[in-house]
């Protein structure tokens, strides 16, 4: 598809904001990327920071080539219901909903139309996000391009079959909340042991951003890696050995399957 493609992006949240910066990036003309937004302070804020256009939701979908739902699970039904009479069925939807299948798109829309199913995570909002996108019947080459290719500008993509995203969901989607808590419990550690809590919030941040460059530019897999900073009888394996007693794995294998559960459900 042409990077002169017209996008419609209905939900202009924080993930929707972060879209339109990656259309951008990847090439799309400001002019040709639309959002329909009930609030007008935070359309006026959009407009001014990245030159777009805003449109009664109607006549943005009609006018689309592409139609990006960045809307929360519960209010999709209500958004494919007010945008099915206009959509033309030759534009793909691309959806960022979790849980929500492309089949059920499809039916709710009956219109026909090319759906591509994305699950993209929080990273996206400083340009090192992880998207797993699927793809649907009918959906032509440029169009699968096209979507790859603006979320290339928000980190990395992968492809999955559609019946592996729930396992994306609780994976990629839902990782960042895990992190993020592993932090905290670290920052807590650490304060417990006499660090006050600048100092705990700066070792363990930074800690957490050198690893993960570590392993992501060393080649190794974590387990190498954890291997290589592991001395026998040393702090580290003490640390390892507790969190083997409290059966890490188990905890983190069960919280990832009630995601993963969750996200069946709200499909």
């Amino acid at each position: 598809m042409s990077k002169s493609i017209s996008v419609a992006v209905i939900g202009a949240g924080v993930m929707g904001e972060a879209l339109i910066a990656a259309l951008i990036s990847y090439g799309v003309k400001p002019e040709s990327i639309t959002i329909s937004e009930k609030r007008k302070d935070r359309a006026d804020e959009l407009i001014n920071r990245y030159g777009i256009r805003v449109a009664e939701i109607g006549s943005n979908i009609s006018k689309a080539q592409a139609v990006l739902l960045v809307v929360k699970p519960q209010d999709m039904g209500s958004v494919l219901a007010e945008i099915k009479s206009f959509i033309n069925p030759a534009t793909v939807v691309i959806t960022f909903a979790a849980g929500k299948t492309i089949a059920s798109i499809s039916d709710a829309l009956a219109t026909g139309n090319p759906v591509v199913r994305v699950m993209p995570n929080t990273p996206t909002l400083v340009g090192a996000g992880m998207a797993a996108i699927s793809i649907g019947a009918g959906v032509s080459d440029e169009q699968r391009e096209f979507v790859t290719g603006f979320l290339s500008a928000t980190g990395k993509t992968v492809e999955v079959p559609e019946d592996l995203q729930d396992a994306v969901t609780a994976t990629s989607g839902s990782g960042p909340a895990y992190f993020f808590r592993f932090v905290e419990a670290m920052i807590a550690g650490a304060k417990s042991l006499g660090l006050s809590h600048e100092v705990a919030t700066k070792l363990t941040v930074q800690t957490m951003v050198g690893a993960a460059k570590l392993l992501d530019e060393s080649g190794k897999s974590a387990t190498t890696l954890r291997e290589n900073v592991t001395s026998p009888n040393g702090t580290t394996a003490a640390a390892l050995a507790s969190f083997e007693s409290d059966e890490i794995a188990k905890v983190v294998a069960d919280a990832m399957k009630a995601a993963c559960d969750r996200s069946q459900e709200l499909a």
